[in-house]
């Protein structure tokens, strides 16, 4: 297990992250928050207990995707696939991911929501990712977000797969800790 604590004048973050599932649950008082954090870890297949509480809903949600940004860097640290890419549908929405746990954090969006564009953000810089996140098709905000973090966590699973080799041209990778 990985356990991430985040505490600012701002926010208090604790996210608690187990590789292999389990039950997923957040608490963060945003009930959109919550249901995309429960959604994204049950696609990846992680066990989450994420308790959070926060000033504002930007510091808020900012701060989530900093400290579950973190456990994911944590959890990249055995070898693993390194590379992972899913395309969702969902409803009216089509939204495809790709990630690299490689180290080296880039984020390429946008979502429609500026919050949650900026959770990805967020994320990607902390977890030492790079992210490419294509909006496709949708017209409900709600629909496109949702399929956004199913694909990231579906990429995430297929990134965080154990591995036998290195996947790097230089022979190793190096996740370092912010």
């Amino acid at each position: 297990m990985t356990v991430i604590v985040r505490e600012t004048k701002e926010t208090q973050v604790r996210v608690e992250l187990t590789r292999g599932g389990g039950p997923a649950a957040a608490d963060t008082g945003r009930p959109l928050l919550d249901h995309m954090m429960v959604t994204l870890c049950r696609y990846a297949g992680f066990g989450l207990t994420l308790g959070a509480r926060g000033d504002l809903k930007h510091h808020l949600i900012e701060d989530v995707a900093i400290a579950f940004g973190e456990a994911i860097q944590e959890l990249a640290q055995d070898p693993i696939a390194r590379y992972g890419d899913r395309l969702v549908a969902m409803d009216d929405a089509l939204v495809q991911v790709a990630v690299d746990l490689g180290g080296r954090p880039y984020y390429l969006g946008p979502l429609p929501s500026a919050l949650y564009d900026h959770w990805m953000r967020s994320f990607s810089d902390h977890a030492g990712a790079t992210l490419h996140l294509s909006v496709l098709r949708g017209h409900d905000r709600h629909h496109v977000v949702e399929a956004a973090f199913k694909a990231l966590g579906l990429s995430l699973r297929e990134a965080l797969a154990p591995s036998d080799a290195v996947f790097s041209t230089k022979g190793a990778v190096k996740q370092e800790k912010r």
